[in-house]
């Protein structure tokens, strides 16, 4: 048994010493920094991809939102992560599935399972590419049913579906490097807002990737980088330069950008630098030791700052989804990976 309350292990206690201010994952955050200049343009050309496709990841997405909720231990938690476990098979990645026992915020005992689908999986380089596929056990963002659990359409199924329409991609056409897709579990079961805030470190949140990044389901797991996926579907969407990954991870961010620049999606990858946030991407950058750049839904208008309108909330649903945001971000992700 694992259990989340990390701030007791020394290494958590010089991870936070290094990142000077950051704040719950889906949270809020701090002031957000200035634009970022983009590097100057290279002679790095387009690749050839294979064709992503925004509706079939649309329907990635739209198939785990009919299971329901994905809270650890409900119903429809076990049976998506059944589905993904499947899905990854039939697209002919090689599965390891990582069952574990976390505590939450409140107690709460939590089975979990961190699902991994491995690509070339004897090449020794590797890319890691994830995302959370538990939604948030409340909405405590909402005005009503605050206590009840959300859909989760933008806030975990987004990513997961674009990465299982990734993993279609490269089970048809293997890039010339090894790749990780990783689905991690209880990102969202931190402290909610009607509760007063307690001295965790912001450790209740990402318990998955925490427990991975400490037992990695390969020991001795490597990869050259990693991309996370968070909120990456919804109408309206921008992706600034989320802080953290700018802290621990510039390279891998203007890896990503540069690739959304040349593609011509610079209206939705933009330049401005976020607040710092707790993500998966923390944990694995500092943890884990593999760089990692969020791609995240975040908001720097004076009026809207913050994550989507509808986060942690009823309306995080199918409604709230837009093919054409997956497609595009799913187009940068497979340019990211087959430049390698």
């Amino acid at each position: 048994m694992e259990r989340a309350g990390l701030l007791t292990d020394g290494r958590l206690r010089a991870l936070w010493a290094s990142v000077p201010v950051l704040l719950a994952a889906c949270s809020g955050a701090t002031e957000a920094g200035p634009s970022v200049q983009p590097s100057a343009p290279t002679e790095v050309s387009l690749v050839k991809t294979p064709v992503f496709s925004a509706d079939s990841a649309f329907a990635f997405v739209a198939r785990q939102v009919d299971f329901g909720p994905r809270v650890p231990n409900m119903a429809g938690h076990v049976q998506c992560g059944d589905w993904l476990i499947g899905e990854l098979e039939r697209h002919g990645a090689e599965v390891t599935v990582q069952e574990a026992r976390v505590t939450a915020y409140d107690g709460t005992k939590l089975n979990i399972r961190n699902i991994f689908g491995a690509f070339n999986p004897a090449d020794r380089r590797r890319i890691l590419l994830y995302a959370h596929w538990d939604t948030r056990p409340f909405a405590d963002k909402d005005t009503v049913r605050t206590k009840e659990p959300i859909d989760g359409a933008n806030d975990g199924a987004s990513g997961v579906g674009v990465l299982l329409e990734m993993a279609r991609i490269l089970g048809d056409s293997l890039p010339d490097i090894g790749v990780d897709i990783a689905f991690f579990d209880a990102e969202d079961y931190g402290e909610p807002e009607w509760l007063p805030r307690q001295d965790a470190g912001y450790t209740d949140w990402c318990l998955g990737s925490q427990y991975w990044a400490r037992k990695p389901h390969v020991p001795g797991y490597r990869a050259k980088f990693g991309v996370l996926l968070d909120m990456v579907g919804a109408k309206g969407a921008v992706f600034h330069r989320e802080g953290t990954s700018m802290a621990l991870a510039p390279a891998v961010v203007d890896k990503v950008w540069s690739a959304a620049r040349r593609l011509g999606h610079a209206d939705l990858f933009r330049n401005r630098v976020t607040p710092q946030t707790v993500d998966d991407n923390l944990f694995v950058s500092q943890l884990a030791g593999i760089p990692s750049a969020n791609i995240v839904h975040y908001h720097l208008e004076t009026r809207m700052m913050g994550y989507f309108p509808y986060h942690h909330t009823h309306g995080d649903n199918m409604d709230a989804i837009d093919p054409e945001v997956l497609g595009k971000v799913g187009e940068v992700l497979a340019q990211v990976v087959y430049a390698e």
